[in-house]
């Protein structure tokens, strides 16, 4: 083969490594907890990614990995949410949240399509009347894939936003609060989490989300520091702020 012919091969080769999308499995840990495995870490396609691009990588995987883990603590705690969506067990939606977004997109009929943001503001609404655990993970998990560009694999001319990483880690701070504080007219919280007076001390669903602010935090300013760009950190209160956009 010539020396053209064999360029041209690896770079077929390379290109097609690229366009595909690797796959990620789940196991189960000792505590419990889907562990994502990714199926592919030494497949050519490695080749074509930075050391900033395997941090994204892990960065994602592991927030799917927390959120997933927060859907069935908070259906645990929360248990007449789950019958309200009509898409079976806890195990049964959060499998098909999770290892099924290629075939739903994040549009899910449950929620009136809802994504991002606007399904976060359902979960919040004293009004809504649906699945409000699916429709706060939805939104979390929706959001997070759009403030990484819409991916879930990152490649060598793959370029996330870093301002957008830094809206989504305060998006979620702010449904932290809002959570902990939305009531319906009876004042009851609309979602229990972190336990309640006269309960036994549990703050593992705060511990939970903010993994997911500091590892989305810690990648959106290490991008930022690389290609030297500049974050914009708002100074609100967070008991008052809406929930920021996106570029």
């Amino acid at each position: 083969m010539s020396r053209v012919g064999c360029s041209s091969l690896i770079l077929l080769v390379l290109l097609t490594a690229c366009a595909s999308s690797p796959r990620t499995g789940y196991i189960d840990s000792p505590n419990g907890r889907p562990v994502p495995v990714r199926q592919d870490r030494n497949a050519l396609h490695q080749l074509v990614k930075t050391d900033l691009d395997r941090l994204a990588d892990i960065e994602y995987a592991e927030n799917v990995s927390t959120l997933r883990l927060l859907m069935l603590k908070l259906y645990k705690r929360n248990p007449g949410e789950a019958q309200k969506s009509g898409l079976g067990s806890p195990e049964q939606i959060a499998t098909y949240v999770f290892e099924q977004a290629d075939l739903h997109g994040w549009q899910l009929e449950a929620l009136g399509h809802a994504q991002d943001t606007a399904a976060i503001k359902l979960a919040l609404n004293p009004q809504y009347s649906g699945d409000r655990v699916l429709a706060l993970v939805v939104g979390i998990q929706s959001m997070l894939f759009r403030a990484h560009g819409g991916q879930s694999t990152f490649f060598l001319l793959d370029s996330i936003e870093p301002q957008n990483l830094y809206n989504a880690a305060r998006n979620i701070e702010i449904a932290m609060w809002k959570l902990s504080n939305a009531k319906n007219p009876q004042g009851e919280l609309l979602l229990l989490t972190n336990s309640q007076p006269g309960e036994v001390q549990n703050l593992s669903f705060e511990r939970e989300f903010s993994k997911l602010v500091a590892r989305t935090d810690l990648l959106a300013l290490t991008l930022a520091e690389k290609s030297q760009r500049f974050v914009s950190r708002l100074t609100q209160s967070i008991t008052t702020a809406p929930f920021l956009p996106f570029r």
